[in-house]
């Protein structure tokens, strides 16, 4: 297979090539078409789903739960499937998941003919945790497939890709509301999941095939590496920021400046588009310039902090709250987290080989797994928190209290990468004196 150099580690092997190769081309094609459809699938409920759900006699708790569930079982599923990923196969993995995913969310469509009460909420629940798996199914596999058909630029590849998630959950909403308005419930639904299950074939045709054998290593051997844990804190601090806004920024700005309803998704664009247009370009230093990946990660954290602090602003800082500021801090929030989101994922990756793990599709899955675990772990915290601090504190403090959250992960990040450093110095110095010590001692010999 003309990609099976990419068994080695990143900087390892030297694409000989500027152009993508026909299969390489190809992955990128199946990978976007998971980004964009599973996003666009995913975001589709916010608009109205709420309202209908209240309709069949379900509770605020109770349709926040079932928001909520999906990132539980997306994250207990990303760690099964990482681990599996060789067992099952990547490119089955990949298909299965999309078809699942597009066959749930058909469901949902017509989860409206189901009777209200303890059945209704039942069967949200259960279709909700199977997209919630097949999801994770997929984008594990995506992610692994993109790892070794690009060893060279896998930051630079999933940063593009994110403009492809962030288009995702830039149409879902609109999308999904004027589908609903104009055709009522199920439209919306049947229309998404028809769209992802047409693309189960195209995928199944040109998606290339890896095989690997099954590695020796575990999670827990990759979560207890110092460095892989605080990079995991850093994926769940920014995550969770990312989910906090899900349930309180579109309240704070129907409350705090009186905005119609249809354009509080205007507000959320900055966000997005910001974060989809960054990505690449950070994605693409990382790949460039891997001793520069640190700085992002630490500088990302921190510049998300601030921008936390101000997103009220807090009080103490007595700065009047102003729908330009917030737009502006939300925009400048997007291009922060494109910096420190992208590089994660290359270095686990980097540092798991350097740990001695095998290189292939079986580390690629671990490393795939361990990434969507942690994101979902802080896509469950942040809305979970955000909303319980939000009705307790205000919107100005829970989102102060999130930013110190990003800035004590920065912060712990810059104090490892620091002591890193130090170490390194140490060790090369002692190498150093060694060496002149073994020289010295041979001087007497030789005369």
């Amino acid at each position: 297979m003309p990609l099976d150099k990419g068994d080695g580690p990143p900087g390892g092997t030297r694409e000989t090539s500027r152009q993508l190769s026909r299969e390489q081309l190809f992955v990128l094609i199946s990978a976007a078409s998971i980004n964009l459809g599973s996003m666009m699938c995913y975001s589709i409920l916010g608009p109205f789903f709420p309202k209908e759900a209240e309709k069949k006699g379900a509770s605020n708790t109770v349709t926040g739960m079932i928001f909520g569930c999906y990132a539980l079982f997306d994250l207990l599923a990303s760690l099964v499937f990482g681990k599996y990923l060789v067992h099952i196969g990547a490119k089955f993995m990949f298909v299965a998941g999309m078809f699942v995913s597009g066959g749930v969310t058909v469901l949902f469509g017509v989860l409206d003919q189901v009777p209200e009460g303890p059945v209704f909420t039942a069967m949200c629940f259960l279709v909700r945790i199977a997209d919630a798996v097949s999801f994770a199914a997929a984008i594990t596999a995506s992610f692994s497939i993109l790892a070794k058909a690009f060893p060279n630029s896998v930051a630079t590849v999933l940063g593009s890709l994110e403009i492809f998630s962030g288009l995702g959950l830039v149409l879902g909403p609109p999308l999904g509301g004027f589908l609903y308005q104009s055709f009522g419930y199920e439209v919306p639904f049947i229309f998404l999941g028809c769209i992802v299950l047409l693309m189960v074939p195209l995928n199944m045709y040109i998606l290339p095939n890896y095989d690997s054998d099954p590695g020796e290593h575990s999670f827990w051997k990759l979560i207890t590496l110092p460095k892989i844990a605080l990079i995991a804190f850093v994926i769940n601090s920014l995550s969770s920021c990312f989910g906090f806004l899900d349930p309180t920024l579109s309240l704070f700005v129907l409350e705090k400046f009186n905005l119609p309803a249809g354009y509080v998704g205007l507000v959320f664009l900055g966000l997005a588009l910001s974060y989809s247009i960054s990505s690449p370009l950070f994605g693409l230093l990382s790949d460039k310039i891997p001793h520069l990946r640190k700085w992002f990660l630490v500088l990302g954290n921190i510049i998300t902090a601030g921008c936390y602090m101000l997103l009220g602003p807090i009080p103490v800082l007595h700065i009047q709250s102003q729908l330009w500021l917030l737009v502006l801090i939300l925009v400048l929030n997007g291009v922060s987290a494109g910096m420190s989101i992208i590089p994660t994922f290359p270095e686990i990756l980097s540092c798991a080989y350097e740990n001695g793990f095998e290189e292939g599709l079986s580390t690629l899955g671990l490393v795939s797994g361990l990434f969507s675990a942690m994101w979902s772990v802080g896509a469950f915290i942040g809305p979970t928190l955000g909303g319980f601090l939000y009705e307790k504190i205000g919107f100005e403090w829970a989102a102060a209290v999130q930013g110190l959250w990003a800035l004590t992960s920065g912060l712990a990040m810059g104090l490892f990468y620091l002591w890193e450093h130090a170490q390194r110095r140490r060790s090369k110095l002692q190498n150093i004196l060694g060496t002149e010590e073994e020289q010295t001692a041979l001087l007497p010999d030789e005369i």
